[in-house]
């Protein structure tokens, strides 16, 4: 069989390619030609299932159960390279055909080539077949059919080829119809406006409604990331810069506050605080796992590796990021490949006097979000400042209603006015969770005056339950940290950001510029940013003043009415910005479709309720093969046969053509037991439903007679009660008659 589909296998749209289906593999190709071959799939390793679609077609999934790859190493006649157009995955794969009936039909021709597959590879090798024997693609296929699949890294290695071979030019192409229909192709490819959300078992860009469309989201290209140790972190001032500095110190005085103080430019990090802030979720998926523990311990320890994550992303040099702008917003999100998920960061500047930043992290589907803020504190002490974040995050696990508190460190510099410029981060901070009582502690040490470089960034702590110490920390928060369990004597490294953990990070996903509003950071701090990386102070200053400038005069405008933020509320009863558009319940697979975000706002899209019109589930699945039935005479198996298929099953029986009942009643075996299963199960659910009832009638019939009894001895013991102390007054009052007469 063969035919167009369309292919998606990110999020960022569908690619139209041609797809034959052969005993054992389906081959993808660019053109009906057979030129081009893009990839080939072991069906043998691949299961079935139908996906729900909200527009016109028919989707359906092929993935491997146990997410390994379903990619073949070589191409039908021996190819090396296919012509892949876009990064595919290597465990799943989503197709859309053209209406349900195409679909239905590449699902039961899947069925048929999913359980011909083991046969396939016992004729070809015994030579049966002449044809299969003799043709050198046959043979070609059966070496696929027998080798291994693809992996991982050697997909990822063969996209990066052919992305940068670039075989989508249209030179290639023999006739008109031919380019005409790639074009088709190519504008196909991100049709849905290269929307980048979490996927799930639903098509989320089916699913998602018009008015709702997520925000197109693309991977981050560029980043700066300074080198492990004390040396990134040294700056050295150039003669023209040590001049702004003297004239900057001598406007200021020990223990006063910078936060009003304008900054020259040479030593912003081209970036927001804001941006800075999601620094932490780059190794978000630390907190996907943590969720599974069941341990409570095991659970403390993955959400202090995953905080200890959050600080070996630092710039190069003495750097400080851009105070935010009142009502600046922040957005971007991270995919996570495992669990098919994505973690949304929000980010809001909702005070200027003083500066405070709230933000607010979210994973439904993995089962974690995190809300805090954070009020930015400068202190000048002389030949040194230190910059304290003032505020906490709250770590809350969705399914286990557990919230972790947790503080930030403090950055110190140093040698502002005699020796080296250095910056450090120091103080003590905590993660503490209330529900189990576990609390990890750490001190995130500054040099010491005669320390050696070993001793720069050095960090110690424990994990404690109550008073009672179950592990010590300690080793440099931008390198090795080790754990030290006290019972067992047993050492781990705990967190080592390594080359090897540097390229398995998530990707960073934000929002293009031109999809910006006006007051989103990389927008707001374009030009600034611009005239910094190309070391224009000048312009660097003067674009900042332009932005300063416009914060002031909107602050005059606004006089005294209170700044009313976008995304987030002061509560008033804990004194905590809080997300407006928050959503705290766990995730529902069965009610939740996908979680996205749109012009800031994180929405899940539900499930729309199926209506069955009274009939039971064996009577509904029979009414709606009938219908089908009318539909399809080449075969009439139902979707859900192919929602279960398995590799090995049975190949399905042979139908008839000769009118609608017969295609009605010539159903594969396994579709008739499941719903003669299903029928049995309701009468089973009826029957204890009848015995539920009469177990409730008995036990009010009881409890009726017990309460009755009761009474009666009540009134029984009560009349005893008044004749003995009749009796005892008669005594009383005979005894006073005989003693006064």
């Amino acid at each position: 069989m063969s035919n167009w589909l369309k292919i998606r296998g990110t999020l960022k749209g569908w690619t139209k390619l041609w797809c034959v289906l052969k005993p054992g593999v389906l081959l993808i190709y660019k053109t009906p030609k057979v030129d081009h071959w893009v990839g080939t799939i072991l069906l043998n390793a691949c299961k079935l299932i139908e996906r729900p679609s909200k527009k016109d077609g028919f989707c359906f999934k092929l993935y491997h159960p146990m997410d390994k790859s379903i990619w073949a190493m070589k191409g039908p006649k021996g190819e090396n390279v296919g012509s892949i157009t876009q990064p595919l995955p290597s465990n799943y794969l989503i197709f859309r055909a053209a209406s349900e009936s195409d679909g239905r039909c590449w699902m039961d021709a899947l069925e048929i080539a999913l359980s011909c597959s083991s046969l396939y590879k016992l004729t070809a090798k015994a030579g049966r077949d002449g044809d299969l024997s003799c043709s050198s693609e046959s043979s070609h296929i059966l070496h696929l059919l027998q080798g291994a699949a693809l992996s991982e890294h050697e997909l990822f290695q063969l996209n990066e080829s052919m992305l940068e071979s670039n075989h989508m030019e249209t030179d290639g192409y023999s006739d008109k119809s031919e380019k005409e229909a790639h074009e088709e192709s190519d504008n196909g490819t991100n049709e849905n406006g290269g929307r980048l959300t979490e996927e799930s078992d639903m098509d989320q860009s089916d699913d998602l409604s018009p008015s709702l469309q997520a925000t197109a989201y693309v991977e981050q290209s560029l980043e700066e990331m300074g080198e492990a140790g004390g040396a990134s972190q040294v700056e050295t001032v150039s003669e023209e810069n040590k001049g702004l500095i003297w004239t900057l110190l001598k406007q200021l005085r020990p223990g006063m506050d910078l936060s009003k103080v304008v900054l020259p430019t040479f030593i912003l990090e081209p970036r927001s605080f804001l941006d800075k802030l999601s620094d932490y979720y780059y190794h978000a998926d630390f907190l996907s796992q943590a969720v599974l523990e069941d341990n409570p311990y095991f659970r403390m320890k993955q959400v202090l590796r995953w905080y200890l994550s959050g600080f070996y992303k630092k710039p190069k040099g003495l750097k400080k990021p851009y105070n935010p702008i009142l009502g600046e917003t922040f957005r971007c999100c991270w995919l996570h490949p495992q669990t098919d998920s994505c973690t949304f960061y929000i980010a809001e500047q909702v005070s200027h006097h003083p500066p405070i930043s709230a933000f607010y992290v979210c994973n439904r589907k993995d089962g974690f979000c995190i809300h805090g803020s954070i009020l930015a504190k400068s202190k000048f002490y002389g030949n040194s400042l230190s910059a304290i974040l003032d505020g906490r995050a709250r770590l809350v696990f969705l399914a286990r209603d557990e919230e972790y508190i947790i503080t930030m460190p403090y950055a110190h510099c140093k040698g502002i006015l005699y020796g080296t410029m250095s910056l450090e981060l120091g103080g003590k901070i905590t993660i503490d969770c209330e529900k189990t009582k576990y609390v990890a502690e750490l001190e995130f040490k500054l040099k010491p005056f005669l320390g050696s470089s070993t001793s720069v960034n050095q960090i110690s702590g424990k994990i404690r339950v109550g008073e009672d110490v179950l592990a010590t920390v300690d080793g440099h928060w931008d390198g090795e940290v080790f754990l030290h369990e006290k019972k067992t004597g047993h050492q781990e490294v705990l967190w080592n950001p390594s080359p090897e953990v540097r390229k398995q990070r998530l990707k960073r996903q934000v929002v293009q510029v031109n999809q910006q509003g006006q007051f989103e950071s990389e927008r707001l701090w374009s030009h600034v940013t611009s005239a910094i990386v190309g070391r224009e102070q000048e312009r660097a200053t003067q674009e900042k003043f332009v932005l300063e400038e416009a914060q002031r005069k909107e602050a005059r405008e606004r006089g005294d009415r209170p700044w009313i933020p976008l995304l987030f509320t002061l509560d008033p009863a804990s004194n905590e910005w809080r997300y407006k558009h928050a959503d705290p319940r766990p995730w529902d697979p069965d009610s939740s479709l996908a979680q996205f975000e749109k012009d800031g706002v994180i929405q899940t899209q539900e499930h729309r309720p199926r209506h069955h019109n009274g009939l039971s589930y064996s009577q509904s699945w029979a009414a709606q093969h009938q219908v089908q039935g009318k539909h399809r005479k080449s075969s009439s198996q139902p979707s859900s046969c192919s929602q279960n298929t398995e590799s090995s099953s049975s190949t399905p029986e042979p139908t008839h053509e000769s009118s609608d009942n017969e295609g009605f009643i010539a159903q594969c075996a396994r579709c008739n037991k499941e719903i003669k299963d299903i029928a049995e199960m309701e009468a089973s659910i009826a029957s204890i439903k009848k015995t539920q009832q009469d177990i409730q009638r008995n036990l009010c019939a009881l409890s009726q007679q017990v309460m009755r009894r009761r009474a009666v001895e009540e009134g029984v013991s009560l009349s005893s009660r008044h004749w003995l102390l009749l009796c005892i007054l008669l005594l009383f009052q005979l005894l006073l008659n005989y003693t006064y007469t």
